[in-house]
């Protein structure tokens, strides 16, 4: 394990310590960034105050020129970072989780079966409401010009085992995740295991990643017809008439059955190109993809039974036995959790930046800091013995915002163990149509009284 409390313990006064400055100023001059032109706030020093601006909750600028001594005026610092290239601060990001994650993803502790699994999601954050940035992002649809905000659509992808962020890509609001997800593939390695929701589960994408020697562990896509009746008929649209499109089918060959609704098939590729894709991509895909389907119910207590069906390309039922393929795919609300850390605790829900690229900067910040957040977490949970999903990330902010330069690594507090939990409590604006459907009534029921309650004042 990269022992780094000593080094991380200066996040909040010597936070330069943590990056190279000659690499730093390397990366600004091959960006055409002018150093001299911001007198006292170098390079080093300015990414350094950018750091502990965004590790103390996105403070304002003001604030950031108290931490600096009042040595510079909060417009300058303001005019300053907005200056510094947003190339420089998303190569230092991807640098220092390099950094991170380089001897961490060599063991094997951290690894599942062998493989290095991945957690792809999507989420959105808000912005201010100033012309630039509703042209780029653009807003909600249920709302009417001008009462709105900007919102941007942002697809993440997280190492399961370690929560670090390995990439992330911001685009506008109305942006369907598949357009972006291959965009992360470049982070992928032969032997990787991405795990997502039902919208990458698509012919399109699990092909794209066999092309690149990775696997997929994915919902089948709610459109898909999934039928485990050995030697059943089949659709093959490729060769269903134009105009006479056939219903009822499952739109691929059954292959072999592994068990009681575990089986391999042989999926057809469609006949219509998804629209985010080239044209030469779509005619380099193989006309067949030979995929394993699973369905199981789970049960949990205190909930109703959900059955799910996944498909994945791990065949090997010995290997890879169905039973853990499902309690691996019911850790894909972890990264649930990870989106919570960066928009509710680190407080990334709302950015505060006027222009596209200054948001962009501010998100690229965020992972930088979160991910120094997360390698504090492996250090405590290293000593502490525990499981890094165990270790609180309220407590490693909370820890490195008051270490001081040279102070060591305290014990940090320890989440409960809540094994039959599938989805994290985050602070939500609205039920998700999914709470609704595996929320107890009599847990409804108790929680309407108490907001009733505190209503009415008893």
């Amino acid at each position: 394990m990269v022992r780094m409390d000593h080094a991380l313990g200066v996040v909040k006064t010597e936070a330069h310590k943590l990056l190279d400055a000659g690499r730093t100023l390397e990366l600004c001059r091959e960006f055409g960034y002018r150093p001299e032109a911001d007198g006292k706030l170098d390079p080093a020093t300015l990414v350094a105050l950018f750091m502990q601006q965004i590790a103390g909750g996105n403070l304002s600028c003001d604030h950031v020129r108290l931490i600096g001594g009042d040595a510079f005026s909060a417009s300058g610092y303001c005019q300053a970072r907005a200056r510094l290239p947003l190339a420089v601060i998303q190569t230092l990001a991807r640098e220092v989780y390099q950094k991170l994650s380089g001897p961490i993803d060599l063991e094997q502790d951290y690894r599942w079966l062998g493989h290095r699994v991945l957690l792809l999601d999507a989420t959105s954050f808000s912005m201010p409401d100033t012309p630039e940035l509703q042209a780029h992002f653009g807003q909600p649809g249920q709302q009417k010009k001008g009462c709105g905000f900007p919102v941007a659509h942002l697809l993440m992808l997280f190492n399961a085992r370690t929560g670090l962020a390995v990439d992330a890509i911001p685009a506008p609001l109305r942006t369907h995740e598949m357009s972006l997800a291959s965009g992360t593939h470049q982070h992928m390695r032969e032997g990787d295991l991405v795990i997502g929701d039902d919208s990458f589960g698509t012919y399109a994408h699990i092909a794209l990643l066999q092309q690149r020697g990775v696997h997929g562990l994915f919902p089948a896509h709610h459109l898909r017809i999934v039928d485990f009746t050995p030697h059943r008929p089949s659709i093959d649209p490729s060769k269903v008439a134009r105009g006479k499109e056939a219903k009822g089918l499952p739109r691929s060959r059954w292959v072999k059955s592994l068990g009681k609704n575990d089986q391999i098939v042989e999926w057809f590729k469609p006949a219509q190109r998804p629209k985010w894709m080239s044209v030469r991509d779509w005619k380099a895909l193989p006309p067949t993809l030979r995929v394993r389907e699973i369905r199981r119910t789970v049960e949990r207590p205190g909930f109703r039974p959900l059955t799910l069906t996944i498909v994945t390309t791990l065949l090997d039922p010995k290997r890879y036995r169905a039973d853990e393929l499902f309690a691996l795919r019911l850790r894909r609300w972890d990264v649930e959790t990870d989106l919570r850390h960066l928009k509710t605790t680190m407080g990334m829900e709302v950015l505060h930046c006027m222009s596209v690229e200054g948001v962009q900067k501010e998100l690229w910040m965020f992972l930088l800091v979160y991910n120094l957040v997360r390698a504090v977490m492996l250090v405590a949970a290293e000593r502490q013995k525990v499981a890094v999903s165990r270790i609180s990330f309220a407590s490693a902010l909370h820890w490195m915002r008051s270490a001081k330069a040279g102070d060591a690594l305290v014990r940090l507090a320890i989440v409960p163990y809540r094994p039959s939990r599938l989805e994290p409590r985050v602070i939500k604006r609205r039920l998700k149509q999914y709470d609704l459907m595996i929320r107890p009534r009599a847990v409804m029921r108790e929680e309407l009284r108490a907001a009733m309650s505190g209503v009415s004042g008893e």
